[in-house]
């Protein structure tokens, strides 16, 4: 029987090479995840920048996660067909040429597009990442490897909205775009020296171009039909074509896959209810984590009015939480129940979005660092449970299928909690501010002394009496849009509180799944 390439490098390199393979695969998704995160800092200049609403500009993250949603299934396909070498360095090159068009982007089309290039390419690698972990490392030492690997993993998002804002407000938000490509070009290189080619003799196999085509589809007209909604109506005939659209392509995409010979998911994955489980759990944390990392750097440069690199400071404190969290839940999800891990991290994670629900304008920022620190906590302890986990309950032969399957899935949360989040605060934000409005006449004694200061104010620094009160009512009209805006998303994260909660339903679910075998 001859030697697969794997044990040819343990031959050559010895038992160190499993960290070399871990550390390449580490640097890979660094570039990737720095990407995923480090763009919402810029989300309020680059709205300034073209003249574009939240909900256009979420299109620059949600393009991202939908483009990477689409394309994780095709990790192990790629793996199989060409190698995890190859498959990584076209991966990174595309990464690389995507960041490039992204920075020097001339309007917010080419900006979402170049998002949409660079999501596509994230998305074959994170993956990649996971199938790697899973051949150098033995079953008992999985959730260890998930830990360490995920040390690397963490560190991104922790230090990359700081340096992205520093840059920014250095230079401008060009500059975060640039951020990834030194690791990306490391990647290519380690890649080369520790990665393994193609294992697999023969043709190539056969690539689902339908179910690719079908699940873009799905994604891109969903996603387009929730973020056009407000505007152009729920009830109009556009929207209501577009859910309709959504549908069809699902469920034809549920039946492809299933009749198909070489599916690009296989449906056989969801007859295991432990893992159907688990895969529940992750899509409820990808909309909550997602859209809870997309929501806290827009509010504190929206209301709290802070600068980019101030933004990015917050997240700093909760990404070296993770860093100290996450070794000790890798080695924990070796030998606890996974589900057990889940629900505290989750439980945890809720609070934390339930304490961000009372913030404002005046919350003090070391407040808001530890809350965001205490989410990141559940993060840690979810992370690696549910990535070993899930894939535990699988044989072999669909470990790739299971790796491609679960972050899919994630992602795809991922990406419906950022739409459905930016969608659901513009409307409260309209909401709160007609009831706002509506307190504010001429009976309402609080609103007429606030409008005597603002003029008394005003007379002071010399403006003429006939433009006093209009300048008064001007003041007066954004004070109830900020007050509006600020309730809005004290809404979102109590969204983000009951989303949590919500999974602890499925992770019942998948601790009754395991038991028996316990």
């Amino acid at each position: 029987m001859s030697m697969s390439q794997i044990d040819r490098y343990f031959e050559h390199h010895g038992p160190a090479y499993k960290w070399y393979a871990t550390g390449t695969i580490m640097v890979a998704t660094i570039s990737v995840v720095l990407s995923t995160t480090i763009v919402n800092v810029a989300i309020p200049a680059v709205m300034g920048a073209f003249g574009i609403s939240s909900v256009q500009a979420q299109w620059i993250s949600t393009g991202f996660l939908a483009a990477m949603t689409a394309t994780m299934l095709l990790a192990d396909w790629a793996d199989r067909a060409f190698g995890m070498r190859l498959t990584m360095n076209v991966s990174m090159a595309i990464f690389l040429f995507g960041s490039v068009v992204g920075g020097f982007a001339p309007n917010e089309t080419i900006l979402t597009l170049a998002r949409v290039v660079q999501g596509a390419a994230a998305g074959i690698v994170q993956p990649l990442a996971m199938i790697m972990l899973f051949k150098v490392f033995p079953p008992d030492k999985r959730g260890a490897a998930m830990g360490i690997y995920g040390v690397g993993v963490v560190l991104a998002p922790a230090l990359g909205p700081w340096i992205g804002g520093v840059l920014m407000d250095a230079f401008n938000w060009r500059f975060v775009f640039y951020l990834g490509l030194p690791f990306a070009g490391i990647a290519i290189l380690l890649s080369n020296l520790f990665l393994p080619g193609r294992e697999e003799k023969g043709p190539l196999p056969a690539f689902d171009f339908v179910g690719v085509a079908i699940l873009s589809v799905f994604l891109a007209v969903l996603l387009s039909t929730l973020s056009s909604a407000q505007r152009l109506g729920w009830d109009s005939n556009t929207i209501l074509l577009g859910f309709v659209v959504s549908i069809v392509a699902a469920l034809a995409f549920i039946g492809w896959e299933m009749h198909t010979k070489k599916p690009m998911l296989d449906m056989r994955l969801f007859a295991n209810f432990a893992f159907s489980s688990a895969s529940l759990v992750s899509f409820i944390m990808g909309a909550g984590l997602f859209g809870s990392t997309y929501l806290l750097p827009v509010f504190v440069q929206q209301i709290q009015g802070m600068t980019p690199t101030q933004a990015g400071l917050l997240l700093m404190p909760s990404g070296f939480a993770m860093l100290f969290v996450f070794p000790i839940a890798g080695r924990l999800s070796d030998r606890m129940a996974p589900a057990i891990m889940i629900a505290v991290g989750m439980a945890i994670f809720a609070w934390s979005s339930w304490l961000m629900s009372a913030s404002d304008v005046n919350t003090a920022f070391w407040t808001l660092a530890w809350w965001t620190v205490i989410s990141r906590v559940g993060l840690g302890l979810v992370f690696p449970a549910i990535s070993s986990g899930s894939l535990k309950v699988l044989p072999r032969h669909l470990l790739g299928q299971g790796s491609g399957a679960v972050n899919f899935i994630r992602q795809l949360g991922g990406a419906f909690g950022v739409n459905l989040l930016t969608v659901f605060i513009e409307r409260r934000t309209i909401m709160h501010a007609d009831a706002f409005a509506a307190t504010q006449t001429s009976d309402n004694s609080t609103t007429m002394e606030f409008l005597r200061e603002v003029a008394g104010l005003v007379r002071a620094s010399g403006l003429p009496e006939n433009q006093l009160l209009p300048t008064a009512a001007s003041f007066l009209g954004q004070s109830v849009v900020a007050q509006a805006t600020n309730a809005a998303f004290q809404d979102g994260f109590l969204v983000v509180f009951g989303i949590f909660l919500l999974a602890l339903l499925p992770t019942w679910f998948m601790w009754r799944a395991r038991s028996p075998a316990s």
